[in-house]
């Protein structure tokens, strides 16, 4: 077992007994120790590189200036995206001075430029594609969101390795005849949920139109999604609930409600229930992404709870973020590294 270090105190229990689960400062304050503590730790890492030749053999910190930490390069950008969302809601957590400071470093104009040229080498061309790409934009999107003038300067140095993912998923999309519909990282409709938010936020209508065919030409004639075939053992996102919540982003509300009544018609019987995925050892990197997975189904429940008529969703979302969130932090660097990102994810997602 990896431990984490300086961790944070073991997380509350989000008052247990309320139907809606609020974020306060303490909360923010406790999560963002999570990122803040494995951005800048370098090990344990996982590269997930292709060795073009003994050049391509270097430390993580030099390959990855900016995005070094938290075990993976996804994770270390997801865990940027924490930080600036939580202090951007929580201008005055206590440690926001070394927030600033660790996402000044690590997002100068030199460091974005440096993964870039890793980005366009030829070797890289499928580098992180698309989990690490989505992630990549929302944290362009909360920094465009943030009104602090930190969050401008470190919008702009961003700018140059989102155009190149642009242009990689512009590429891309045409090419992929299939959805990928797993439950882990290359999951299609995430991918598109997360860039679509980008999208909105930036007025961005060109990505928004490519979003918006590509998912229509992937999912508009599913029927009957397997939703009991959920989840598969090492899942931490919901294929058929990431793919419903795209979709409510791309149609019309008649054609979203005739689709989704082809597509998951259990959703709308009052008495819906979606067992709580367990985790049975937290030491292992791949059990522990069932605590993400009841995460993300918090996530998209809160989201489609928002739609008239599947209202009764929103206590089931709540049950499946109770359920995750105790076990955010313990000695485990596994789930640790990532976990918060998710937690902040659904919090916000209410």
């Amino acid at each position: 077992m990896i431990a984490c270090q300086n961790q944070p105190e073991k997380a509350d229990q989000v008052s247990l007994n309320q139907e809606n689960i609020k974020m306060n400062n303490e909360q923010a304050s406790k999560l963002v120790e999570l990122p803040l503590t494995c951005a800048t730790q370098e090990y344990p890492n996982k590269l997930n590189q292709v060795i073009g030749d003994s050049t391509d053999l270097q430390s993580p910190k030099a390959l990855h200036p900016a995005f070094y930490g938290c075990f993976d390069w996804h994770s270390a950008v997801h865990g940027h995206w924490s930080m600036v969302e939580l202090l951007r809601l929580y201008p005055n957590l206590k440690q926001a001075d070394s927030i600033k400071n660790v996402l000044t470093t690590h997002l100068s104009e030199e460091n974005i430029i440096k993964e870039v040229d890793y980005f366009q080498q030829d070797i890289n061309n499928s580098y992180e594609r698309m989990y690490g790409w989505a992630w990549l934009f929302k944290l362009s999107q909360a920094l465009h969101e943030w009104d602090d003038p930190i969050g401008k300067v470190l919008h702009a140095n961003l700018q140059p390795l989102i155009n190149e993912l642009k242009d990689k998923f512009e590429t891309f999309m045409p090419k992929l005849v299939y959805p990928i519909r797993v439950g882990e990282h290359t999951n299609t409709a995430f991918a598109l949920n997360m860039m679509h938010d980008y999208a909105t936020s930036l007025n961005d209508e060109e990505l928004l139109n490519q979003i918006k065919t590509s998912a229509i030409r992937y999912y508009q004639n599913d029927e009957n999604c397997p939703l009991s075939w959920e989840p598969s053992g090492y899942d931490f996102l919901s294929p058929c609930l990431e793919e419903a919540v795209l979709m409510k982003k791309v149609l019309d509300k008649t054609t979203f409600d005739a689709w989704i009544n082809q597509f998951l018609p259990q959703l709308q019987t009052k008495d819906f229930e979606l067992d709580i995925a367990k985790v049975s050892d937290r030491s292992d990197g791949k059990l522990v992404h069932l605590d993400g997975l009841n995460f993300s189904r918090a996530w998209n429940l809160f989201k489609l709870s928002k739609i008239e008529g599947f209202e009764h969703l929103q206590p089931m979302a709540v049950k499946h973020f109770k359920a995750a969130y105790p076990n955010l932090v313990d000695d485990s660097y596994e789930g640790g590294h990532w976990l918060g990102s998710f937690a902040v994810y659904a919090f916000l997602a209410q």
